[in-house]
């Protein structure tokens, strides 16, 4: 989960398993690639 950022089109991935996601099951991944436009400040992410 990302704070500071503003994902245009991609907050649908920025959330919860089963609230705005699917799970990420053992043995499998997620990539997640975005671009942060004209964004300045602080940023971090957390699981």
């Amino acid at each position: 989960h990302w704070h500071g950022f503003f994902q245009q089109h991609t907050n649908y991935v920025d959330g919860p398993a089963f609230v705005t996601q699917c799970p990420i099951l053992p043995g499998n991944n997620f990539l997640l690639q975005f671009e942060a436009v004209d964004q300045a400040g602080t940023f971090w992410y957390h699981s």
